[in-house]
């Protein structure tokens, strides 16, 4: 299975995204309010300068308290931001983020961010496909035993 597979069976695939200088405050509030785990951060030209996620959010307020709150995104957020293809395989990608131990990777196409792919969409797209395969064995079974 291919990244655009997964992208595609998505309800939602427009792109959240945030700049470096927004404040983390206002960053939880968007994430809380659209349900989501990260925000792509683009620069002023529209390409990706990071990747912030709750859990860093979650971190910094450990670490720092809630005063963090007050600062901006890119004294947290991530600057080496892993991304794939449409074309990657669903393993790969899979293999990459339990590699590197983070859940979000932003799919680029001609230089520009067109989805966002979770760990969780990879797994349950792997999960539909099992039963898809599952359900083609019964059905062989059950025809080659009538």
């Amino acid at each position: 299975m291919k990244v655009r597979q997964i992208s595609e069976r998505k309800s939602i695939n427009d792109v959240a995204s945030t700049t470096a200088d927004a404040k983390l405050a206002d960053v939880a509030t968007k994430l809380g309010t659209l349900k989501i785990g990260c925000l792509i951060v683009l620069d002023d030209k529209g390409e990706v300068s990071g990747i912030l996620s709750e859990r860093d959010i979650v971190r910094a307020v450990g670490e720092k308290g809630a005063d963090c709150l007050d600062q901006r995104v890119d004294s947290i957020m991530t600057r080496e931001v892993m991304t794939c293809t449409p074309e990657d395989s669903a393993a790969s990608i899979l293999e990459r983020m339990s590699g590197g131990r983070f859940r979000h990777m932003p799919v680029m196409e001609d230089g520009k961010v067109i989805s966002v792919v979770s760990i969780g969409d990879i797994v349950k797209a792997k999960i539909e496909e099992l039963e898809q395969d599952n359900e083609a064995m019964e059905s062989m079974i059950r025809s080659g035993t009538a």
